[in-house]
């Protein structure tokens, strides 16, 4: 499966997403929470955790996708 850290998704903002993690609490939250939830994904994709349905799967794809989308606009005003 493909790798969706967030310095994959944008490798161009590493050295910002790095500076924004310490010393910005609100984008910190959000980053937080981007890897949660991807980290879990990753967990029911891999296999390590089996109890899951396709809508539960389908809905936190989509809380990663909306959370990437605001951290992106985040990274791209600041």
């Amino acid at each position: 499966m493909e790798n969706h850290i967030l310095t994959n998704e944008f490798p161009e903002y590493v050295q910002k997403i790095a500076e924004l993690k310490t010393n910005d609490g609100s984008f910190r939250k959000m980053y937080v929470n981007y890897e949660e939830v991807n980290a879990l994904i990753q967990h029911y994709e891999d296999g390590e955790v089996n109890h899951t349905t396709d809508e539960h799967l389908t809905e936190l794809r989509r809380k990663r996708l909306h959370l990437k989308d605001s951290i992106y606009s985040y990274l791209h005003s600041n």
